[in-house]
C-alpha cells in the first residue's frame, strides 16, 4: 500500500505562502524574511508568487527549531546550504547508479579489458579472468649512456 507521501515529490513547489506558513507554524512575513536572507528560498510561479515544497516546510521547521535553541541565522543558513549540497549529491549518486544499472542491463556479456602478460590490452568476456604469468623478470635501472634494447 502506498501513501500520499510516497507519491508526492518532496521538491515539488506546490504550497502558496499562506499554506506554507500555516504548515510551518510561522507568520507569512517570517517566510518572506527567510527568503530575502536566503535561508529557505521557495520556487516562483511565472507571476512571481512564492511556492513552497514539502522539503521547504521541513526546512522552515528546522530553522525555527535551531533558532529557538540559540543558533544564529548565518549559522543556520550555512547548515541549510550544506544540507542542500548533500541532498544534491545524493540525487546525483542515485541518478548515476540508475544509469549504471540500466547500462549493465542493456549490455549483458559486455567486454572488459585487462593488461596482458606483455603489457598489451586484452579483451575479456564479463566474468572471465586473466591467466597470470608466472615468469620472473629481472628489472635493472638504466644508467646514463645506456641504449634502449628495443
Amino acid at each position: 500500500m502506498t501513501g500520499v507521501d510516497d507519491e508526492l515529490d518532496a521538491d515539488a513547489p506546490i504550497f502558496a505562502i499562506a499554506v506554507a506558513a500555516e504548515l510551518a507554524n510561522m507568520h507569512p512575513q517570517t517566510l518572506r524574511q527567510y527568503d530575502r536572507l536566503g535561508l529557505v528560498v521557495p520556487g516562483r510561479t511565472q507571476g512571481g508568487s512564492r511556492r513552497y515544497s514539502s522539503r521547504h516546510i521541513g526546512q522552515l521547521r528546522e530553522v525555527a527549531r535551531l533558532s529557538s535553541e540559540g543558533m544564529s541565522l548565518p549559522a543556520i543558513a550555512r547548515l541549510l546550504a550544506l544540507e542542500e549540497h548533500v541532498h544534491a549529491l545524493t540525487r546525483r549518486v542515485t541518478d548515476l547508479e540508475r544509469q549504471l544499472n540500466a547500462e549493465r542491463q542493456s549490455r549483458p556479456g559486455a567486454r572488459v579489458f585487462a593488461a596482458g602478460a606483455t603489457g598489451s590490452v586484452v579483451t575479456l568476456r564479463h566474468g572471465a579472468r586473466v591467466r597470470r604469468a608466472t615468469d620472473v623478470v629481472l628489472w635493472r635501472p638504466r644508467r646514463p649512456g645506456d641504449e634502449y634494447s628495443d
